[in-house]
């Protein structure tokens, strides 16, 4: 991909070079971030200035749109097969296959006799655990040492500082990388599902590709139990997308429940289905046992189909390596919050790992993160991360100052100083050395909220004076408005200490920007 990002992109190439393509283009973002469908965006205007003809406008699907991306896809799915079939019409006597014909499973499924011997998966491993750098495909197990709540227990947020031992593991890390974790479903929840689906947990069986095309998954061991695949491989408490609907839908003879899951499946459904589903977050195992007549006929192989695999997560690594040679450090928050729905909501991974005792393993790999921090010790730097927004801050920190380079400077936001302050023994320690510059900003201590964004207005000469004498200038955490909020704060400085317009200011961020001197790291 990198190697055709650069070639397409090169000025050299002919006007005409791409005036016998036709396209269309659908990209897939999420509105949270600030270089929203970016890819996209940027590649459609490219093939247009390279003389392609585009069949459709772009399209950009939001995963924060309240139906998902789903909301954009279907609809220029629709629009895409009408254009291409007035392009080329279907030969004579060929049709396009009818919506009410249930397509085939992706796999078939062979349960094995209970009496024949199965293999233990209770220490089963992922991969092959050679000696090269671990991946998904081959992650790492490495002990959990530590499991500690950073906030004080009447606070209404759980947030661990856990420590993994990394040790003869093959992995190395630099501060901006990411630590992926592949997480379990809770046994409360895989017991409700194999309970309701009438299964045996300690059933094995073995599964078989339907199509040469669709591979195996990697991920399971053959043969696999019941229990295995519902803890470790399905998805069951993920929130079902319009095409879990429109599967489940082939399976229902209640006339109730199919009338009900045709109707999500409509586009005059849309509205319907979003009430029902994503505006609660339910889950695929609430759906199902509200469907209890349809999900009792579901055959098992297609529950391969039905539902998606669960994803590994990823987290900032918040240590160093020079540091601590053999760890890496993850600053969690665990994800628990309510809707309509009687049982509360929980993130799989936060609410697993948080409920892990040291000593249990987990299986991680590390990739490289999207932040790129200095090399050249002599460069300050000043990095903004309230929350655990400051978990690649504490890393880049900890590589700075275990050499004795200074030049840092923190902004840290949170609600309450004696609530949850993360690692302030560790800052005020440095502070006392002389190796950090830190600036708090405890949003709930005083009537008027105060925020990082309002902290650098009150610093602003010293932020003017870092940033002019070639400072770099970092910001991460929650993507919903403080991205935004401390970016304009920057302008704002720019403009009061620097006597420049808001023209004039945005142009000196959107240069620190392409040097890569302004960089941000945000999620949703």
């Amino acid at each position: 991909m990198k190697l055709f990002w650069r070639f397409i992109l090169r000025k050299n190439l002919p006007v005409n070079s791409l005036s016998q393509l036709s396209y269309a283009m659908l990209g897939l973002g999420d509105s949270a971030y600030q270089k929203f469908n970016f890819v996209a965006k940027k590649l459609y205007k490219r093939l247009q200035q390279l003389g392609a003809d585009n069949l459709l406008p772009v399209a950009l699907a939001d995963d924060q749109h309240d139906l998902g991306p789903d909301a954009v896809i279907y609809p220029w799915l629709d629009s895409l097969w009408k254009k291409v079939l007035n392009i080329y019409p279907l030969p004579p006597g060929r049709e396009i296959i009818s919506s009410s014909i249930r397509p085939p499973s992706r796999y078939t499924a062979t349960f094995l006799d209970n009496t024949a011997p199965h293999p233990d998966l209770d220490n089963y491993r992922i991969g092959n655990h050679s000696n090269t750098a671990p991946g998904q495909s081959n992650p790492f197990y490495a002990k959990m040492t530590s499991n500690e709540r950073v906030t004080s227990h009447d606070h209404f947020q759980d947030v661990r500082l856990i420590r993994f031992d990394i040790s003869n593991s093959n992995i190395s890390y630099s501060p901006g990388d990411v630590v992926v974790i592949m997480p379990q479903n809770s046994l409360e929840t895989v017991t409700e599902f194999i309970n309701h689906m009438k299964l045996q947990d300690d059933n094995f069986f073995h599964i078989q590709q339907q199509d040469l095309d669709i591979e195996l998954p990697g991920m399971l061991p053959q043969p696999c139990s019941v229990q295995y695949l519902v803890q470790h491989y399905l998805d069951i408490n993920s929130v079902p997308r319009r095409s879990f609907f429109e599967l489940l839908s082939y399976f229902a003879d209640n006339e109730l429940e199919k009338e009900k899951l045709e109707e999500f499946c409509t586009a005059e459904g849309q509205e319907e289905l979003y009430t029902y589903c994503n505006r609660v977050r339910r889950s695929i195992l609430e759906v199902l046992q509200d469907f209890p007549h349809t999900s009792a006929n579901i055959p098992f192989e297609f529950l391969f189909d039905l539902i998606p695999v669960l994803q590994p997560r990823s987290f900032s690594i918040a240590s160093s390596q020079k540091m601590y040679p053999d760890e890496i450090h993850v600053l969690m928050a665990v994800v628990t919050y309510k809707t309509k729905m009687f049982k509360p909501r929980l993130g799989v991974c936060s609410t697993w790992l948080a409920g892990m005792s040291p000593g249990t393993t987990v299986p991680l790999w590390v990739k490289k993160g999207t932040i790129a921090f200095p090399t050249d010790p002599a460069c300050p730097v000043v990095m903004v991360g309230p929350g655990t927004g400051c978990a690649p801050f504490r890393s880049f920190i900890q590589e700075r100052t275990v050499a004795g380079t200074g030049g840092n400077t923190l902004y840290f936001g949170c609600r309450n100083k004696d609530n949850d302050y993360y690692c302030q023994d560790e800052w005020t320690a440095l502070v006392d050395k002389g190796l950090l510059n830190l600036v708090t900003a405890f949003s709930r201590d005083q009537d008027d909220k105060i925020y990082v964004q309002h902290k650098i207005l009150e610093s602003k000469l010293m932020l003017w004076n870092i940033l002019e004498n070639g400072g770099w200038f970092y910001v991460a955490g929650n993507a919903k408005r403080m991205p935004d909020d401390v970016k304009d704060a920057v302008k704002q400085v720019i403009m009061d200490c620097g006597s420049k317009s808001e023209d004039e200011a945005e142009q000196y961020i959107h240069k620190l920007e392409q040097c890569r001197r302004y960089q941000a790291e945000t999620w949703s």
